[in-house]
């Protein structure tokens, strides 16, 4: 068969947004939950709602050091009160006597009969007594029960990944510990006869495996359970028995190179042979050729995964930036929807291009690009998808449509890293 049949015979390219969609409809959240402490639930992802068996405050409290009055004690004649009582934070208050103040300390409960605090500064105390500088109205510098957050409310909903100021939430209802979701379980290779490991001698010929780091590090930020097969020889036999025991055990196999066309990219006829390809080949740069399927399990695999009797493959391109990029949009929010997380999409901005780039591309193009001084964006001036420094230099990716030109000072999707790496 001739190149221009083989070609011809090619499915078309998927687009970026069609390959996600099918990524996301197969990912149904895993089976499995734990109950684990508030203070070791950072980035777990909620399998129940979690509702306040309180009102917070838990009663109605001082916003301010100052005094607690009654306004009507207040007249323009006559400002200056005994001090009755001092109450201070986690300290009980005895009901306020007519026509005296009470010094009082921020988050300090109000004294039943009160209605107003005057903040320190607006006073001056002369030995027991104080002097009433500014009038208070009803209400002022009071926090009400409840006014945060009240009793049988969902605080938290399941679904949520939590942020430390979600734990910090959660903590203020007086929640100990929460139920989660157990940790989606990776299995993660590489394959490549040339990839060495840093600390090794490089041979003629080899490079540094530096998508092992990358990739390890992403799926740890995503709180991923790990295991790394490291470089698998670029054989077809050693890549299906790579991927035969990392299907016994896992929720997702992630591999990086061998998934184009050349005679030694074992990783997707080993896929086809073991299990299933349902897309391959995302009209997009970089990244072109992502591979998504399913493993078959073996007889003797565990119940603890998800999916039945397949284990989901998913194959990035092993060049650095390709690797990268398509982790950030395709394998993380497929990972979070496989954890429990319900809202996957990044944010995007819109935000100025400080740039021009004359020449389109028939794929949906993603450039490196910062922020800079004035608010716009510069891009890097090197897209080549090996050229790693790209990713560190930029703050995220410009989302650049397809057969789309870029003139200076138009506006332009922008996926900052900040998020893409949440």
């Amino acid at each position: 068969m001739s190149t221009h049949e083989t070609s011809a015979a090619r499915p078309p390219l998927i687009s970026t947004a069609d390959a996600l969609a099918t990524l996301l409809a197969a990912a149904k959240p895993v089976s499995g939950t734990e109950t684990i402490s508030t203070l070791d639930a950072l980035n777990r992802v909620l399998a129940a709602d979690v509702v306040s068996g309180l009102d917070v405050p838990p009663m109605t409290i001082s916003a301010r050091d100052g005094y607690a009055v009654r306004c009507a004690d207040l007249s323009h004649d006559e400002r200056r009160l005994p001090i009755s009582q001092r109450i201070a934070a986690g300290h009980p208050a005895e009901p306020l006597a007519a026509g005296t103040a009470a010094r009082i300390f921020t988050g300090a409960p109000m004294p039943p009969g009160a209605d107003a605090v005057v903040m320190q500064e607006q006073t001056e105390a002369f030995g027991d007594t104080v002097e009433i500088l500014d009038l208070p109205t009803t209400g002022e510098w009071i926090t009400a029960q409840g006014a945060d957050i009240q009793l049988g409310s969902v605080i938290l909903p399941a679904g949520s990944r939590l942020t430390p100021q979600a734990l910090g939430l959660a903590a203020s209802t007086g929640c100990a510990q929460l139920t989660v979701a157990r940790r989606v379980k990776v299995a993660v290779f590489f394959t490549g006869d040339e990839l060495t490991m840093p600390g090794e001698p490089l041979a003629p010929g080899a490079i540094y495996n530096s998508n092992r780091f990358t990739l390890r590090g992403l799926l740890e930020r995503l709180g991923c359970e790990v295991t790394d097969y490291g470089n698998i020889p670029d054989r077809l036999d050693a890549t299906q028995a790579a991927l035969k025991d990392a299907a016994r055990e896992h929720d997702l196999i992630l591999t990086s190179g061998g998934v184009s066309v050349g005679e030694e990219d074992h990783v997707k006829p080993a896929v086809q042979a073991l299990g299933r390809l349902d897309l391959w080949q995302i009209a997009m740069k970089p990244g072109k050729p992502l591979a998504f399927g399913a493993v078959r399990r073996s007889a003797d695999a565990t119940d603890e995964t998800e999916g039945g009797q397949e284990a989901f493959f998913i194959g990035l391109p092993g060049n650095p930036v390709s690797s990268f990029v398509t982790f950030l949009l395709f394998v993380r929010p497929f990972l979070l929807r496989l954890g429990g997380v319900r809202d996957v999409a990044p944010r995007a901005l819109s935000l100025r291009a400080d740039f021009s780039q004359t020449k389109s591309d028939r794929r949906n193009e993603f450039l490196r690009a910062r922020i800079n001084d004035a608010g716009g964006l510069d891009v890097f001036d090197n897209q080549s998808s090996a050229v790693l420094t790209s990713t560190v230099w930029g703050d995220g990716l410009i989302d650049n449509p397809v057969n789309h030109a870029i003139t200076e000072g138009q506006t332009v999707r922008f996926l900052p890293f900040s998020d893409l790496l949440a």
